[in-house]
This record gives structure tokens, C-alpha cells and sequence, in this order.
């Protein structure tokens, strides 16, 4: 599906990267926000064919194309789904400009050190295998830090380039997810580790090879500078981590080379009783309103 295009359009093109990888535990909530309640579906199969029929109307919505979506993230199952026929990451390519990841991680382990590694992932190869046999570009997978603590970001930091070494080498681009919670006493000091645990594995990295990083957006403005500069990254996207999308673009502009990667920030506003019309005006203004903070720096 022309992996080196791809490599292209992550590295240069304006715009940002929609999050539609909720996963089992997320959805519910994810569905809640969209009007959908617990009562309007009997089995964790409905429930999933309803967060289908969500993405996909987000997928074919005239807003969603590359003029401003440059990525699209999923879900397992929305990689295995269709839209109009098509297998979603075909579609995204080939019809929209977008290009595909794939979330790869199975979840988080219980706190320790203050922060929450990932669950192991024995059946990774193949599920990477089989995403590139779909036309998928890249993964991402998710950590959480909720201390400043050097020990647990230092594990963290360490098991995400791990498993970014084995992405790499089945030919897939790894989104490295390090997530400082928004609410965490001790934000700032957890960035301040976290950059430097990151730059000394980037720089461990053979010439050549490259990563993408999704960081909150750090609370001094212009605070991963460095990262953006660093010959290893590709691009660094932004979580909008329960910030609303306000207040998440707004932030986001005084981070330059930061581009969003916004899933609850994306769909916010969005509910399925909307017309067809009213959920294409809605999603193409939070689509324009993120595209800003991402392209528009001050």
C-alpha cells in the first residue's frame, strides 16, 4: 500500500491524527458520550457493531480526508471491519488519504512505582504480521504515569522501546505512548524524567531508525523541543488526555512541531441522534478546530 508514501505523508504533511481505538474497557464510556446507554445493546458483539457504525461515520464523513486527517488510529476490530465494502485500512489509504495504525497493546498492569506498564503481548508478531498484511503503517501502544517517580518512568520508558524494537522489525512504524496523567500532582517533574528517559533511548537507536512519539501536552509549553529536533522522530502527536477539546487545542498551539492525535477530543459534541447533516457540520468544526492548533502555533 506504499509504505514509503506513507513514511512521507507522517513526516511532513500538515494536519493531525484521529484516535478511533477504543478498545473493550473504553467503549462503554466511549458510546455514553455519543447518546448510546448501556440498555441499547445485550452483548459485548452489539455493543462493538454500534462503536462500528460510530467510526464509520466518522471514516466516510466529508471532514474526515487528508486535507486535514493525516492518520487514522484503530482498534483491532475496526481493522478487520469494512467500510463501504472495503477493509478499513484499504479504505482509509486508498479512498480518504488516511493513513492507518494499529493499537497493539492488551491493556495496563497494576500501579507500581507510580505508574502502570504494559500487560504482556505474546501474540504480537502475528497480530503485527497480519496488520501489515492489511496495509497498516504503524502501531501504538499505550503506558500511564501518574508520579514522578524515575524508577517506574525509567521501566516504562524502557518496556515501550522494547516493544518498539520488535514493531520495527516487522516493518511497521511505532507510536510510543507514555501518558503523564493531566490530574497528577506531580506533572511537570514526571515530563522532566520523562524527556530525558526517552532522549537516552532514542539515542540508543541505530542511525536510521525511527519512532513516533504521543505525549500529553507538557505543562511548560515548547517542553519536548528536544524530541521534536531529534533525528529519530518522525513526529510527535498529542493526547488530549480528558482535556476538553477546547482546552486541548488551546494548549496545543504553544507547543511547536506538535500535532494532535485526539480521540475523546475528536468525537466530543458527536451524538448518533444527529442527522446526517448535523454530525458532518459538528465533526468538520472540531476537525478544522484541531487541524488549527496543530498547523497554527503561537
Amino acid at each position: 500500500m506504499g509504505y514509503a508514501k506513507m513514511l512521507d505523508r507522517m513526516t511532513s504533511a500538515p494536519g493531525f491524527i484521529a484516535a478511533l481505538d477504543q478498545s473493550g474497557g473504553s467503549t462503554p464510556g466511549a458510546l455514553r458520550l455519543y447518546g448510546v446507554s448501556e440498555t441499547d445493546y445485550s452483548s459485548e458483539e452489539d455493543m462493538f457493531r454500534l462503536m462500528h457504525a460510530m467510526r464509520v461515520r466518522i471514516m466516510t464523513a466529508p471532514a474526515f480526508s487528508s486535507d486535514k486527517v493525516i492518520g487514522a488510529i484503530l482498534f483491532e476490530r475496526t481493522m478487520d471491519g469494512d467500510v463501504d465494502g472495503e477493509p478499513v485500512p484499504t479504505y482509509l489509504w486508498q479512498k480518504r488519504g488516511v493513513v492507518p495504525f494499529l493499537k497493539v497493546d492488551k491493556g495496563l498492569n497494576a500501579e507500581e512505582n507510580g505508574v502502570q506498564t504494559m500487560k504482556p503481548m505474546p501474540d504480537l508478531d502475528a497480530l503485527l504480521i497480519r496488520g501489515r498484511e492489511k496495509g497498516i503503517f504503524g502501531t501504538k501502544m499505550r503506558s500511564v504515569i501518574a508520579h514522578a517517580d524515575k524508577t517506574g518512568i525509567a521501566a516504562v520508558v524502557k518496556q515501550q522501546f522494547e516493544v518498539a524494537r520488535q514493531i520495527i522489525a516487522q516493518g511497521l512504524m511505532p507510536i510510543i505512548e507514555p501518558e503523564v496523567l493531566i490530574k497528577s500532582p506531580t506533572k511537570a517533574e514526571a515530563e522532566a524524567i520523562l524527556r530525558d528517559e526517552i532522549i537516552a533511548e532514542l539515542d540508543k537507536l541505530p542511525a536510521g531508525v525511527t519512532v513516533m512519539l504521543k505525549l500529553t501536552i507538557p505543562t511548560v509549553a515548547d517542553f519536548y523541543a528536544p524530541l521534536v529536533a531529534h533525528p529519530a522522530v518522525v513526529r510527535l502527536v498529542a493526547l488530549s488526555g480528558g482535556y476538553s477539546t477546547a482546552d486541548a487545542c488551546e494548549k496545543l498551539t504553544h507547543n511547536h512541531g506538535m500535532i494532535a492525535s485526539f480521540s475523546r477530543g475528536l468525537t466530543e459534541g458527536l451524538r448518533v441522534s444527529m442527522s446526517d447533516e448535523e454530525f458532518n457540520t459538528s465533526l468538520g468544526a472540531t476537525i478544522d478546530q484541531i487541524y488549527g492548533a496543530s498547523v497554527n502555533k503561537v
